[in-house]
Formats: C-alpha cells, sequence, structure tokens
C-alpha cells in the first residue's frame, strides 16, 4: 500500500437529464414491483415510452438536475490535479509574422470609410459589407491587392528562412554548452 501522497479519484461525470429520469424511474420501479425483473432491452424500451410521455414541467425538474451535475462535475475538475491543462503553444516574439492576404489587405484599405459611412455597424457587419464588395470585383480589380500580398509573402519568406537558421544555430549553441555543462543563462 502506498503511503505516502492519497490518490485523488477522477471527479464522477456529470450525467443528462434523461439518465437522472432513467435513474428514478428504476428505483420507483424496484419499490413498486420489487418482484418483476425486466431484462436490460425490455426495460430501456419502458423507460423509453415512459420518458416521452412525461410532462414538459416534469422534464424540466430533470434538466435541473443534470444542470447542477454539470456545475458540480466542472468544480470539481477546476480542483482535480490530475486533469490536462490546454496547453497552447507560445509565438517566439523573434519571429516574423505571417503576412496578410490580398483579401485582409483590401480589408485594411476599406474598413475605415466603411466603418466611417456606418457608424453603427459592428466589426462583424464591416467584415461581411467587405466580403461582398470583395466577391463583386473582377480579376483585374483584385490585381493590385495580389501583387502587394504577392510581395508581402515572398519577403516573409525570406525574413523566416533567416529566423530559422539563426534559431538552428543558437539551439545548436546550447545543446553544445549542455554537453559542456554550462548553464543556460
Amino acid at each position: 500500500m502506498n503511503m505516502g501522497k492519497e490518490v485523488q479519484l477522477k471527479p464522477k461525470a456529470n450525467v443528462s437529464s434523461y439518465v437522472h429520469f432513467l435513474l428514478n424511474y428504476r428505483n420507483k420501479f424496484k419499490e413498486e414491483q420489487p418482484n418483476t425483473y425486466l431484462g436490460f432491452k425490455e426495460f430501456s424500451r419502458k423507460c423509453s415510452e415512459k420518458w416521452r410521455s412525461i410532462s414538459k414541467q416534469e422534464k424540466a425538474k430533470y434538466e435541473a438536475l443534470a444542470k447542477l451535475d454539470k456545475a458540480r462535475y466542472q468544480e470539481e475538475m477546476m480542483n482535480y490535479p490530475g486533469r490536462k491543462k490546454n496547453k497552447k503553444r507560445k509565438r517566439d516574439p523573434h519571429a516574423p509574422r505571417r503576412p496578410p492576404s490580398s483579401f485582409l489587405l483590401f480589408c485594411q484599405d476599406h474598413y475605415a470609410h466603411l466603418k466611417w459611412e456606418n457608424p453603427n455597424w459592428s466589426v462583424v457587419q464591416v467584415a461581411k459589407a467587405s466580403g461582398e464588395m470583395w466577391s463583386a470585383m473582377t480579376d483585374n480589380e483584385k490585381q493590385p491587392y495580389e501583387q502587394r500580398a504577392a510581395l508581402l509573402r515572398a519577403k516573409y519568406q525570406e525574413e523566416l528562412g533567416i529566423y530559422r537558421k539563426a534559431r538552428k544555430k543558437s539551439l545548436q549553441v546550447s545543446a553544445k554548452n549542455k554537453r559542456r555543462g554550462f548553464k543556460q543563462t
């Protein structure tokens, strides 16, 4: 037996309103008919029929139980040490930023004008209008934006190559120092 840390068990998962109903129905059925045995398939069918026939008010009780159970589960999971944390990969601040697409360049040029014409529009409405304008444009009208995007992509690829070489070199130096026993600062 492990005498060290106590092992904390994972919290019991929350269940749906139907499962709450099923458990309650099973208990009532056992009380009312203690000597009757129904197989799983037969009981499930009977329970399903009963669930379809109950009132909305009665279903609301089970939905409330399910909500409480979900809240309990989420609360317990917050304090559970074994839960997986959402590990988002951090962006290297020295890495070059990906260039905008031709459509995004178009949006940047037209956002201020659209917002000025329609001050009560949300960002989503302005974006939707920009998308409709972009779709209505001909290939010739889109070409200046596509050329700007191509230039920015070429510049990005160049910067990315330089960045990757510098990063590879610094990784090699740090690995070499590790082997030699130097501490990294």
